[in-house]
């Protein structure tokens, strides 16, 4: 059955069969790669088994085992069956492949730890009917599966899953209608993490063209880093840190290890420093063979000159994290005081930011701390070096604040999400409330068609950035382009070096 209503798309694999859904021809849950299980269980991804006949893809592949979203919340769901976690889902307004259209393709943050692409948040749907856009997503492993530096498994077992979808796309997507040489990797948070290492990998050379790096996080571990907290996250279930223990416990169950290691991760500071007062034990690691060097170092040095770049944050970056930690309000100057000492650009931070921001409340003094060292410095320090290394970057600032709370949360984290998209549900739901206002539907037009101008020509429609005027789009009800909002906080860090994470002693 080929029809309007049910098309047939044939990949490298098998032919799959896909529907049509509020005028776009969606594809769900096509494998990219056999189920990483078995043998496979933390080894690198394999191409994906061929199949006869035609395959529905009708419905979203399992989401890859992962911790519960919420710091409260300690229940690992391991009711989910399913071991097809790489999967791929695709978007597009017709599968003419002489159409040749601009592809997005999105990798999800979700601190390294859990996240996966049938989050209703994810829907590529409106984003593809309005930029006429191809929009692909897919799963990636997280957790202990996919970035643990176990012995006897590859590091960063998620980036080569995101490379290995990357290679589907530029293999099948011309039967979808989409063009395989106008390729652009989107993400936020840890999708944006993800993507500044693959622009620091040889391998993924050729597989995309652009970049959006939506809220990047600066965590990426040293070797020596990675391979002390994979030892603390096995001994949660007394069992080393090797693929051959980890292998014997049940994927679904894995992620309890996490959990556990949760509420000590300070108890591990005189090793692991800042890290052990984050949300999460996981990040990209610089293991020197699949990720040789740091994004910032590798992008200075013109790795990735070639893909043209949007690299941006939102104001209040960390304001989320306060409300899910239970700490609006609850601030005092004694944790001010550790948060500016522990992520502050240098020893004196406390006296520097209290004298770049004066008047400042010990809460504001914490937000905007965590906020720097966090996402917003390591945004426009990766921008700065593509730059420097010879590429174009785009800068921007997300400033309009989120409606839910009475604007109490700001311009905070994740707020890009459903702006991106244009779909209230999941964090939208939280951010934005149960029904968009026409100014935030009127905002989210413009940041989806300035996404999609940026996939089909390169230019966003503001203009580069450079370290002599420094300028930046400001996304909000009037967007306005000025130069880089944020200038107090980006001289505090002007002189800092964003680098791996050290282990800080043995």
């Amino acid at each position: 059955m080929n029809s309007a209503a049910h098309p047939e798309v044939r990949t490298a694999s098998g032919a799959v069969r896909g529907r049509r859904e509020a005028g776009s021809l969606v594809f769900r849950g096509i494998p990219y790669a056999q189920p990483p299980v078995g043998d496979a269980r933390f080894m690198a991804p394999c191409p994906a088994s061929r199949w006869d006949g035609v395959r529905e893809a009708f419905a979203y592949g399992p989401p890859p085992p992962q911790e519960p979203f919420g710091p409260e919340d300690t229940t690992v769901d391991s009711t989910v069956t399913g071991d097809d976690w790489l999967t791929v889902n695709v978007w597009t307004p017709d599968v003419d492949e002489a159409a040749r259209r601009p592809v997005m393709v999105w990798i999800y943050g979700g601190a390294y730890k859990f996240g996966s692409a049938d989050d209703p948040a994810y829907d590529g749907g409106r984003l593809s009917r309005d930029g006429d856009l191809v929009v692909v997503t897919f799963n990636y492993r997280v957790g202990i599966e996919g970035f643990a530096r176990i012995e006897g498994a590859p590091a960063n077992r998620g980036l080569l899953d995101q490379v290995a979808a990357l290679e589907w796309v530029r293999e099948n997507i011309g039967a979808f209608g989409g063009d395989p040489d106008r390729v652009t990797v989107f993400g936020e948070s840890a999708g944006a993490g993800s993507i500044a290492a693959l622009l620091a990998m040889d391998r993924t050379r050729g597989l995309f063209r652009r970049a959006i790096l939506q809220s990047f996080p600066g965590t990426f571990f040293s070797d020596e880093l990675a391979v002390d907290i994979a030892g603390a996250l096995a001994g949660q279930l007394e069992l080393r840190p090797t693929a051959a223990d980890l292998s014997g416990v049940d994927p679904r169950k894995l992620p309890e290890a996490g959990v556990a290691l949760r509420g000590r991760m300070r108890e591990y500071a005189h090793r692991w420093g800042a890290v052990a007062h984050t949300a999460t034990p996981y990040a990209p690691v610089v293991d020197g063979e699949v990720l040789t060097r740091a994004p910032w170092e590798a992008l200075a040095s013109g790795a990735a000159r070639g893909v043209e770049l949007i690299a941006g944050h939102t104001r209040d970056e960390y304001r989320l994290f306060l409300l899910l930690g239970g700490l609006l309000g609850r601030v005092d100057d004694t944790r001010a005081a550790t948060a500016l000492s522990l992520f502050g650009p240098a020893p004196d931070a406390g006296r520097t930011y209290r004298a770049a921001f004066p008047g400042a409340s010990a809460e504001r003094l914490f937000e905007l701390v965590h906020s720097d060292w966090l996402f917003r410095m390591p945004t426009v320090h990766l921008a700065e070096a593509h730059v420097a290394g010879g590429g174009r970057a785009h800068v921007y600032e997300l400033t309009w604040p989120a409606p839910a709370g009475g604007g109490a949360l700001g311009a905070c984290h994740g707020l890009d999400i459903p702006l991106t998209f244009g779909v209230y549900d999941g964090v939208g739901a939280l951010l934005i409330g149960p029904a968009p206002s026409a100014g935030t539907e009127a905002l989210s037009a413009r940041i989806r068609s300035a996404w999609a101008a940026f996939a089909t020509g390169g230019d966003p429609g503001w203009p580069a950035y450079d370290t002599g005027r420094r300028l930046v789009q400001l996304l909000d009800t009037e967007p306005t382009v000025t130069a880089y909002p944020e200038e107090a906080s980006r001289r505090l860090w002007e002189e800092h070096t964003f680098t791996t994470l050290p282990l800080t002693t043995s």
